[in-house]
């Protein structure tokens, strides 16, 4: 446990900072897995609906290290990969 007053403070904004990754973790996750279920229920002009709200959310989360931008390149590229195929 931290004793100093520098540490204590460090541990309180780590912990706030933590926090609040994980909620906009929680957003990327939950705008992809709205992508794939469009996907999965077949229609493409929901699905490109859903993967042109998704985009951005994920390009920012990667702006702002939140994901590492290959990772928020690699889910783009799959997402849009199989929106197209979807809508051939």
């Amino acid at each position: 446990m931290a004793n100093s007053p520098q540490a204590k403070k460090r541990a309180r904004q780590a912990e706030k900072r933590r926090q609040h990754n994980a909620s906009l973790r929680s957003v990327v996750r939950t705008s992809i897995k709205k992508v794939i279920a469009a996907i999965q229920s077949g229609n493409a002009e929901e699905a490109t609906q859903a993967y042109n709200a998704a985009v951005p959310v994920i390009d920012r989360m990667a702006d702002k290290g939140i994901i590492h931008k290959n990772k928020a390149s690699r889910h783009k590229s799959r997402l849009n990969a199989q929106v197209k195929s979807l809508a051939a």
